[in-house]
C-alpha cells in the first residue's frame, strides 16, 4: 500500500485572495508584489486566476517565514489576505508497480481448462438415405414430387435439367444449325488511381 505524505515547502507561500479584480489590474499586482519584495528582492510570483491564488517563491526560507508571520490575515485593498506554506503531496513510490496477482483478469491467451475437463465428442452427422436414394434415381428430363398437393397447399415438384450435350443436340435439330451459347462477360475491375489513399 502506498503512503500519502505531505511535505511543506519552506521557500513558497500560497496567498488566498478574495478580490478577482486584482488578477486583471497591473497596478494592484504591483502594489501586492511590493508587500513581499520588502522581505526578499528576488521573489517571484505565479498567478492562478481561476483558483484566486498566488504562489510566491522566495530565495530564502527565513524571508518566507517572516513574510507569513507579518502579512498573514492582513488587509489588502479592503480584503483579507491569507498566507499558507505550499505543500507538495507525495504518494508512495515514484515508480508504477504492477497490479496484485489477484486482480489480474487476462483475456488473452485463454486460461488452461479446469481439472477434470474433457472435450465433448462430436455427434455423428445425420444422413438421410431416403433423400440420397431419391436424388440418385432422378435422370435428366424427369420430375420428382417432393410434397404432394392438398386442397389447401400446392405440391412441390423438382424438374431435373438436361445436360449440356443433349440440349445442344436438340437445339441443332429444331433450328437446323447450332446456336452459340451466350458468353458471360466478366465485370471490369475499377481503374487504379494512385491519388486515393486507403
Amino acid at each position: 500500500m502506498h503512503l500519502k505524505t505531505m511535505k511543506c515547502n519552506p521557500f513558497c507561500l500560497i496567498a488566498s485572495l478574495e478580490d478577482p479584480d486584482m488578477f486583471n489590474r497591473p497596478e494592484q499586482r504591483a502594489s501586492f508584489e511590493d508587500l513581499f519584495r520588502a522581505f526578499d528582492r528576488n521573489v517571484t510570483f505565479q498567478y492562478f486566476k481561476s483558483f484566486r491564488r498566488v504562489r510566491i517563491n522566495f530565495t530564502n526560507a527565513l524571508a518566507a517565514a517572516e513574510a507569513r508571520a507579518k502579512l498573514h490575515k492582513s488587509d489588502f485593498n479592503g480584503r483579507e489576505v491569507r498566507l499558507y506554506f505550499a505543500q507538495s503531496v507525495h504518494i508512495g513510490s515514484p515508480h508504477l508497480e504492477p497490479p496484485k496477482p489477484d486482480k489480474q483478469f487476462l483475456l488473452s491467451p485463454p486460461p488452461s481448462p479446469p481439472v477434470g475437463w474433457e472435450q465433448s465428442k462430436d455427434a455423428t452427422p445425420v444422413i438421410n438415405y431416403d433423400l440420397l436414394c431419391a436424388i440418385a434415381r432422378l435422370g435428366p428430363g424427369e420430375k420428382y414430387e417432393l410434397q404432394p398437393g392438398t386442397p389447401t397447399t400446392p405440391s412441390v415438384v423438382v424438374h431435373v435439367c438436361e445436360n449440356d450435350q443433349e440440349r445442344s443436340g436438340s437445339e441443332e435439330n429444331m433450328d437446323g444449325d447450332s446456336r452459340p451459347h451466350p458468353k458471360i462477360i466478366q465485370t471490369r475491375r475499377p481503374e487504379y488511381t494512385p491519388s486515393v489513399m486507403q
